[in-house]
C-alpha cells in the first residue's frame, strides 16, 4: 500500500482492492458450492444432509484461522500506516507460527470431541455414517483447513489483493476437478468430497507461505521473522476473535437448525437447508469480500489520521454490501426453480423443501451483510472489544429465537428465526456504529 494513497482516487482505490477480494471470495465459497453439488446430484438428499451436520465441525477451523488471518494483517497493515515496516514484518511472521500452533490444537480437539459434535445434531442412520466420512478426513487436514483461509487476508493487508484472487482461484479450480474425479468418476461420497477439498486448501496455504518468502512481498518474511510473540499473538486474536466467533456462532446455529428439522422434520429438510445455506453463502461472501477488501484500506487511512478518507470507504463498502443483498433476494426469488435444479431437479420432496424455506430464510438477507461490514469497521479501527460486541450480540439474539419460535410454528419457526434475529441485530448493530460516527465527526470538527 502506497503512501501516497490519500492523493489516489478514492472510487478507483476502493474498487482496485473490492474486486478482487470478492472474486477471491466468491471463488473460495465453490469449494463447499461444488461439494454441494456434486453431492446433490450423485448422493442425494442424504449426502446434502451429511454434509451439514459435519460444517458445524469444520466451520471451528474456519474460524480459527479466519483470527489469525484478520488479526495478524490488520495488525500488520495498522503498523504499515504508521510507517513502522520491521514491525510489520514481525506481526506476519508471528501470524504463521500462531497458525501452526493453532492447528496443531484444533486436530486434537476434533479427534476427541469430532464424533460427539454429529451425535448431538440428532444424526443417524445413513446421514451419520456420511458425515463420519466427511469428518474423517477433516480431521487430518485440520492445518490446512486454516491456513488456506488465513493466506487471503495476509496477503491483501501485503498489498497483494491480486495474488491473494489467483491463489483462491487455483485452490478452487483444484477443487472443481478433484470434486468431478473423486465423486463422479470413482463414487468415493463424502470421503471424496472432504479430500478434493484438503488438496485444494493444501495448495492454497502452501502457495500463501511461499509468497512471504519470495521478491513479490511487500512485508518479505524472513526465518528470523517466525517467532510467537505473545504480545502480538493476543493482540492478533483479539481483533479477529470477533470473526472465530463469527464462524463459531454460525457453527452452532447450523447444528441447532440440524437438530431441530431432523426433530421436526426429516433428512429431506435439513438436504433443503443445506441448498438454501449454499445460495445464502453466495451473498454473504460476496459482502464478506467487499468488507474484507475495504479493511486495510479503512485500517491505513485510521492509522495515518486520516478520517475524511477513511469514512468515505466506510460509506462505499455499506452501500455496496447492502444494496447487492437486496438484489439478490429479489433475483432469488424471482429465479429460485432453476436456481435450485442445478444441486438436485430429480427430488420433487427436496425441491418442494427447498423452494419453501428459500422464501422464509433469506427474506432479510441483506441485513447480514450490514452486521459483517459493522464488525469489520471496528476491526479496522483494532476496537476488538466493540467488534467482538457485535459478533456476541449476534449469538445472544437469534438463540432464543431459535429455541422458541419452532414451538410456536414448527418447521416455518426454524425457517424464520434467522431473518427475524437479523432484524433486531441490525438495530443493535447500527446504534454502535452511528456512536462511532458521531466520534469520528467530533474528531474532524
Amino acid at each position: 500500500m502506497s503512501a501516497n494513497l490519500s492523493r489516489q482516487d478514492v472510487n478507483r482505490q476502493f474498487w482496485r482492492y473490492v474486486l478482487p477480494t470478492v472474486a477471491a471470495m466468491l471463488v473460495s465459497g465453490l469449494y463447499q458450492l461444488v461439494d454441494g453439488i456434486f453431492i446433490g446430484r450423485y448422493i442425494g438428499a442424504d449426502g446434502l444432509a451429511a454434509i451439514n451436520v459435519a460444517w458445524p465441525i469444520a466451520g471451528v477451523l474456519y474460524g480459527l484461522g479466519m483470527m489469525v488471518g484478520v488479526g495478524a494483517g490488520a495488525l500488520s497493515s495498522l503498523s504499515r500506516g504508521e510507517g513502522k515496516l520491521a514491525r510489520a514484518r514481525a506481526q506476519l511472521g508471528n501470524g504463521l507460527v500462531l497458525m501452526a500452533l493453532m492447528a496443531l490444537a484444533a486436530t486434537g480437539l476434533l479427534w476427541v470431541q469430532g464424533e460427539p459434535g454429529l451425535a448431538i445434531q440428532n444424526a443417524e442412520g445413513n446421514v451419520l455414517a456420511l458425515a463420519q466420512d466427511y469428518l474423517h478426513v477433516l480431521m487430518l487436514a485440520a492445518p490446512v483447513a486454516l491456513g488456506s483461509m488465513a493466506m487471503p487476508f495476509m496477503l491483501r493487508n501485503d498489498g497483494a489483493p491480486n495474488r491473494a484472487t489467483a491463489l483462491i482461484v487455483a485452490g478452487a479450480v483444484t477443487n472443481i476437478v478433484l470434486d468431478w474425479l473423486f465423486i463422479a468418476e470413482f463414487g468415493w461420497g463424502l470421503t471424496g468430497a472432504a479430500a478434493a477439498t484438503a488438496l485444494a486448501q493444501l495448495l492454497v496455504t502452501l502457495m500463501g507461505i511461499a509468497h512471504f518468502f519470495s521478491d513479490k512481498a511487500q512485508t518479505r518474511l524472513t526465518l528470523s521473522d517466525l517467532k510467537l510473540r505473545p504480545y502480538d499473538a493476543w493482540r492478533s486474536c483479539a481483533i479477529g476473535l470477533s470473526s472465530l466467533l463469527m464462524y463459531g456462532y454460525y457453527s452452532v446455529v447450523v447444528a441447532l437448525h440440524n437438530g431441530l428439522f431432523l426433530h421436526y422434520g426429516d433428512a429431506t429438510v435439513v438436504g433443503a437447508y443445506a441448498i438454501v445455506s449454499y445460495l445464502m453463502a453466495v451473498y454473504f461472501l460476496f459482502a464478506e469480500g467487499v468488507a474484507s477488501g475495504t479493511q486495510p484500506l479503512i485500517s491505513y487511512h485510521y492509522g495515518a489520521g486520516e478520517y475524511g478518507l477513511m469514512k468515505r470507504y466506510i460509506r462505499l463498502m455499506l452501500k455496496v454490501a447492502v444494496g447487492s443483498g437486496v438484489v439478490a433476494l429479489v433475483l432469488l426469488n424471482l429465479a429460485s426453480a432453476p436456481v435450485i435444479s442445478i444441486f438436485n431437479s430429480a427430488d420433487a420432496n427436496l425441491f418442494a423443501a427447498t423452494e419453501h424455506g428459500l422464501r422464509l430464510h433469506l427474506i432479510a438477507l441483506y441485513l447480514d451483510g450490514f452486521i459483517f461490514c459493522v464488525g469489520v469497521i471496528f476491526q479496522s479501527f483494532g476496537a476488538s472489544g466493540k467488534a467482538t460486541g457485535v459478533t456476541l450480540a449476534n449469538m445472544g439474539i437469534q438463540l432464543p429465537f431459535l429455541l422458541v419460535l419452532p414451538q410456536w410454528f414448527g418447521l416455518d419457526g426454524v425457517w424464520l428465526a434467522l431473518p427475524i434475529s437479523n432484524v433486531a441485530l441490525s438495530l443493535v448493530a447500527g446504534t454502535l456504529l452511528w456512536r462511532e460516527w458521531r466520534q469520528l465527526e467530533a474528531r474532524l470538527g
